[in-house]
């Protein structure tokens, strides 16, 4: 892949396999003052359609949850438990709600690590303003970064989503195997 932002059409595929293709891949934040920060994504999660109990889309298209309905290629922001701003990738065709909530990269500040969706935000200087902001940039994109092979991924059901029936179960949750940004449960044993 050519150096500079991925290209749209990255995002416009289903979300697990954009979630899968996202680790290795270098998160991008150019501040107000031209700074930019940059960091390798080491830990995503999938949420893929208005039938994942465990997305806000399963609520429907609300003021709040309207970039997921929109095509892959945009930033979906949210704030939760009223403090930790999450950073959401949307991914796919119009209409159809999933999305990539970025949970883990290593930071773009030395010896600190992104752990968790909340740390990644405050590393990246990220919050609700860049809500439906587009990945291509200026503010905020990814570029092609270093594949992970295979044997270095695990996959395991995403984290805090207990209430979500049986989608608490699925293996929606990609991670670099042994990485200490990796947040939560299976640290990549």
């Amino acid at each position: 892949m050519a150096p500079g932002p991925l290209p749209v059409s990255f995002y416009r595929r289903p979300a697990a396999e954009v979630a899968r293709d996202l680790l290795g891949r270098r998160l991008c934040r150019r501040l107000p003052e031209g700074r930019v920060l940059a960091g390798r994504i080491v830990e995503v999660e999938a949420y893929d359609g208005p039938d994942d109990r465990a997305s806000h889309a399963r609520a429907g298209c609300t003021r709040r949850t309207a970039p997921m309905f929109e095509a892959g290629g945009i930033a979906y922001v949210y704030l939760v438990y009223g403090m930790h701003h999450c950073l959401n990738l949307v991914t796919g065709d119009a209409g159809y709600p999933a999305a990539i909530l970025l949970r883990a990269a290593e930071s773009p500040l030395e010896g600190v690590s992104a752990s968790g969706p909340g740390r990644l935000t405050r590393a990246f200087a990220i919050d609700r303003r860049l809500d439906g902001a587009p990945l291509g940039g200026p503010e905020l994109w990814l570029e092609a970064g270093e594949p992970v092979p295979d044997r270095s991924v695990a996959r395991t059901p995403r984290i805090g989503v207990d209430y979500a029936g049986a989608w608490t179960r699925r293996r929606l949750r990609w991670l670099l195997r042994g990485h200490p940004a990796v947040s939560g449960p299976y640290r990549g044993r």
